[in-house]
């Protein structure tokens, strides 16, 4: 006898959706025991919930799912990518502008990277561009000491062994000579600890500068550093399969917002 599927969605995910948490995160706080339904803490998170149901998170009543929205955000160099850092260090949620949802990052850059990183309210949308199945190309510029010639960046496109660890092929171009620096073009599809800054190590190289200037299908453009721009609904839906809500495609475009002033040092 076929056995039934239970009807809604996993608890997990109506929480990601709700742009509390990403998946993983929710994941967590249902081990922690801090999620409810219809008042019981439940222990495992391989349950499925609907609309009828009463789902509470650390006492707090889950909000309604909001309609999935994505930013571009350039990112300065110094800020670290997290919700909170144990060094005390500044993170993106200091400098990003007051206005904004509760937001998370697709991916991360690390502290003395800049360029393009894409913020979203929605978890299961996070999780979605996460997987390596998505496969998006991530494009970078890449400033490095030295006078590397085209065939420097051979081992890098056959696929990177360090260790025992393996980096797939990347596409690399030199762009030009600048003094002591030369300007390189990166793509790849993966993003590993490190993995540019490691690879060009690996060859020789010595990065000073890295900056994401696309990521799948958006660009940085001409967005200044520190500044967010929200993606159109009819962006979303033309790239990532997305349905809008009926009233999202009657809002204004897009609006460009600065960072917080006052920026911690």
């Amino acid at each position: 006898m076929t056995q039934k599927t239970p009807e809604g969605e996993r608890i997990a995910k109506v929480i990601a959706r709700a742009g509390l948490a990403s998946r993983r995160e929710a994941e967590r706080l249902i081990e922690a025991g801090l999620v409810k339904v219809n008042g019981k803490v439940i222990e495992r998170a391989a349950l499925n919930v609907t609309a009828k149901d009463q789902i509470t998170v650390d006492g707090k009543p889950l909000a309604a799912a909001e309609p999935a929205r994505m930013w571009l955000y350039n990112k300065p160099t110094g800020l670290v990518t997290s919700t909170s850092d144990e060094k005390g260090r500044a993170t993106i949620y200091d400098e990003l502008p007051p206005e904004l949802p509760r937001v998370m990052s697709v991916g991360r850059l690390d502290l003395n990277s800049e360029g393009l990183l894409l913020l979203t309210n929605d978890g299961e949308l996070k999780r979605k561009l996460e997987l390596p199945s998505t496969g998006w190309l991530r494009k970078y510029r890449v400033r490095v000491n030295g006078r590397p010639t085209d065939e420097t960046f051979a081992p890098l496109r056959k696929g990177l062994a360090i260790g025992s660890e393996m980096f797939q092929p990347m596409n690399v171009s030199l762009d030009r000579q600048q003094g002591a620096n030369a300007w390189v073009t990166v793509g790849l599809r993966e993003g590993k600890n490190r993995e540019i800054r490691r690879a060009m190590e690996a060859v020789g190289l010595a990065v000073n500068r890295l900056i994401r200037v696309s990521y799948g299908p958006f660009q940085l453009g001409q967005l200044k550093s520190g500044e967010v721009e929200e993606i159109r609904s009819r962006v979303l839906r033309d790239q990532l399969g997305m349905k809008p809500e009926p009233e999202e495609d009657k809002k204004p475009g897009p609006k460009r917002t600065r960072r917080r002033p006052n920026r911690k040092p």
